[in-house]
């Protein structure tokens, strides 16, 4: 990708000036440098607001082998470079006459070399090859997330702060004023909110944001992420993105919808005169999407609680298969042309790392576009009806069903372990086979209510 950034005689740039000067007109005293670890974690190094000009032109260094799936003790001096374009006041930090500032970060190693292992890095490769391609990508994401009381002693529960449903207004939904100091916390902090509400499970809801360059979507929602918890914790609640914090209700998704653009500025996914709306171009990403949907899924589904969310019964896809009409599919076409054509991939949920989901989920689509790839014909029917054997008759395949099973596909996929690189593609199955291995030596209470005194 062009270097919109370069600095004239190793200065400032433009951008970067304009940063120092907003930090003395707020009076910022203390700055925020974030990025985030290759499980996706937020990380941050606060270092104060004069500070701010040396992290523009030398970097912050910081201890890379502290950080989970960087480098080996031996590689440990990395350095932290602002993005002057993710600049934020942080409005929970501000009383008028101080304040703290957030800026997101590229991670640079001891070469002065952007960092291959670094969640941004990944997918600023990705988005570079769709470049190259003559395209760049936009992708709005709908998070969800539930709100939990907390204990006496300030720990996190599982009761829920309401018991509103889809769509319920006060007095069911108690978390409405929660969820507007959301809003009004995220459009200080630039937003573009475009719908919030109550979603189907008690407790649980859902704030959707104006699409965005992939990049600054995923930018944005690792910020989101920190504001909800920060206002919850305002509130004393606890804001969980776990996928599927209580059985047998609903879990909480990250719908993404993804179009592409052209040189022009053109929708490369628009075809007016298409039943769908949908381009060759369109179809062809999609049936990449498809194609490696196994692969990705330990990516986009990153936690043993995440194939608890991927079962039949809740509203969540677990076949591979594309749809204008009904959900149990992975892929939605929903009805809109021109501009906004576009389609939704269902599966992702809001404990991903935003930055490896997408690099995967572009990365595949790419791909399809690439190898002319073929979604098939849309399933108009409810897939949760079928059986094995009309599944096979459709040529239906479904997710892995686990957290175990998806590392294999992951690892045994070139195009989505090339799409990660080297190091992620080394660093994240390791530590996730790590943690479902942990997983199954665990005995859980359903197994001790079922089994203790049966046998």
């Amino acid at each position: 990708m062009t270097d919109e950034h370069a600095k004239p005689d190793g200065g400032l740039t433009a951008e970067e000036q304009a940063v120092l000067d907003e930090i003395e007109e707020q009076n910022v005293d203390f700055l925020r440098l974030q990025f985030t670890d290759i499980l996706g974690v937020v990380k941050n190094v606060s270092v104060p607001a004069h500070q701010a000009e040396k992290a523009f032109t030398e970097g912050i260094y910081f201890d890379g082998s502290s950080i989970e799936g960087f480098v080996r003790i031996q590689e440990s001096d990395m350095r932290l470079v602002p993005d002057p374009d993710t600049f934020a006041v942080l409005p929970w930090r501000n009383d008028g006459d101080s304040g703290a500032a957030r800026l997101i970060c590229d991670i640079v190693d001891t070469d002065g070399e952007p960092f291959i292992g670094g969640p941004r890095q990944v997918l600023k490769s990705v988005l570079d090859d769709a470049e190259e391609m003559g395209y760049s990508v936009s992708i709005g994401p709908e998070p969800e997330f539930f709100l939990f009381e907390k204990d006496d002693e300030g720990n996190a529960t599982t009761i829920p702060h309401d018991n509103g449903g889809y769509f319920d207004l006060a007095p069911k939904d108690l978390a409405s004023d929660v969820r507007k100091e959301i809003i009004f916390t995220l459009e200080e902090m630039g937003f573009e909110i475009e719908a919030s509400h109550h979603e189907v499970a008690e407790g649980q809801h859902e704030i959707n944001f104006k699409y965005d360059d992939a990049l600054g979507t995923a930018d944005n929602i690792a910020t989101f992420r920190a504001v909800v918890r920060a206002v919850a914790e305002q509130h004393d609640l606890h804001a969980t993105f776990m996928p599927k914090p209580i059985a047998e209700i609903n879990g909480s998704g990250m719908h993404s919808h993804i179009s592409l653009f052209d040189e022009d500025g053109n929708n490369a996914f628009a075809d007016d005169s298409d039943e769908f709306n949908l381009s060759e171009t369109a179809y062809q990403f999609m049936g990449g999407v498809l194609n490696h949907a196994e692969a990705f899924t330990a990516v986009t589904n990153p936690t043993v609680n995440s194939y608890k969310r991927l079962v039949p019964g809740y509203e969540a896809p677990i076949y591979v298969a594309w749809s204008d009409t009904n959900r149990s599919a992975l892929v939605r076409v929903p009805d809109a042309a021109g501009v906004s054509a576009r389609f939704e991939v269902r599966s992702p949920d809001p404990s991903c790392n935003p930055y490896l989901a997408y690099a995967a989920l572009i990365a595949a689509g790419l791909h399809g576009i690439e190898t002319d790839a073929d979604p098939g014909d849309p399933v108009q029917e409810d897939i949760y009806e079928f059986d094995d054997e009309k599944r096979e008759e459709y040529g239906i395949e479904t997710l892995p069903p686990n957290l175990g099973a998806a590392v294999e596909e992951l690892e045994a996929d070139e195009v989505i372990s090339g799409a990660l690189g080297p190091h992620v593609s080394e660093k994240f199955p390791e530590a996730k086979s790590q943690e479902f291995s942990e997983y199954l030596t665990q005995v859980s209470q359903w197994e001790e209510d079922r089994y203790l005194e049966t046998f």
